[in-house]
């Protein structure tokens, strides 16, 4: 943590220290990691103050509570030096780009196994139908993003506070080097893209990151059942065990049922 940013937050902070990844020499630290247990009360305040103190704040979940590893953050997982830039990528191009790849139909399929593979992305099938509108709300992203730290703290108390240097939680992802998609693309920076894009078109903020999932608060869900497909698209080419290991039926049009209105998006990858 930088000296300059560590006064800024003195005596507000619990007990923590500072992660080096596992392949860095020791200079790179991308991460401020807790001893314990987080509060949403200090993870909101965290927030507050991150236009004095460039650190976002996240609330960090573990592969395994019970593994005094905490991993990854505690057990040094994570891999910075391996990533590229968020500013390097365009987010409408990479989830065309996933799309394409998720949707194909594999030569070896019978009729059968490719009418249900598509049927998966009804109505769009192979057809990537372009990039959800953005929306305009009166809500503040700050105060519904401390609603979802207590409610995702209720669920998970045992998540720790981390921090890292970064503009915002986007950045944040690929700074502390994060690679809960590594099975998909081990480049944290191409999802720092598309969530980058998502904090201007819905108001989102990253809340919370575990080994393998992502939590966001949306100021601006869709509210219309178009709009909430095309969302749903967007999704099923980020993460797209969302849907093909979500909960039945596994379909774009239930899926886009389950976010309309919706404050908060949730990702795992397998």
């Amino acid at each position: 943590m930088h000296p300059e940013a560590r006064s800024i937050l003195e005596g507000l902070l619990p007990p923590g220290r500072v992660i080096t990844s596992d392949e860095g020499d020791g200079d790179v630290q991308p991460l401020w990691l807790s001893d314990g247990p987080t509060t949403a009360e200090l993870w909101t305040q965290m927030l507050a103050e991150h236009s004095r103190s460039g650190l976002w704040p996240l609330l960090l979940d573990s592969l395994d509570p019970s593994e005094g590893e905490f991993r990854p953050w505690g057990s040094g997982e994570i891999f910075p030096e391996q990533m590229s830039s968020p500013a390097d990528h365009d987010p409408a191009g990479l989830l065309a780009q996933w799309w394409a790849t998720y949707t194909a139909v594999d030569e070896d399929d019978d009729m059968l196994d490719t009418r249900r593979r598509l049927a998966v992305t009804a109505p769009f099938g192979q057809n990537w139908p372009g990039l959800a509108p953005s929306r305009e709300t009166k809500l503040s992203p700050g105060q519904l993003a401390a609603e979802y730290a207590q409610t995702f703290l209720s669920d998970r108390p045992q998540s720790r506070l981390g921090l890292v240097s970064a503009a915002s939680g986007a950045d944040a992802l690929t700074a502390a080097g994060w690679s809960g998609p590594a099975n998909y693309d081990n480049d944290t920076a191409k999802f720092s893209a598309v969530v980058r894009d998502w904090e201007d078109r819905f108001a989102a903020r990253i809340v919370a990151v575990g080994f393998d999932t992502l939590h966001l608060s949306i100021a601006a869900p869709p509210m219309t059942k178009e709009d909430a497909l095309l969302v749903a698209a967007e999704h099923f080419a980020f993460c797209p065990d969302n849907i093909w290991q979500g909960s039945r039926p596994y379909t774009l049009v239930a899926y886009a049922e389950r976010i309309t209105g919706a404050h908060n998006w949730d990702f795992w990858w397998d």
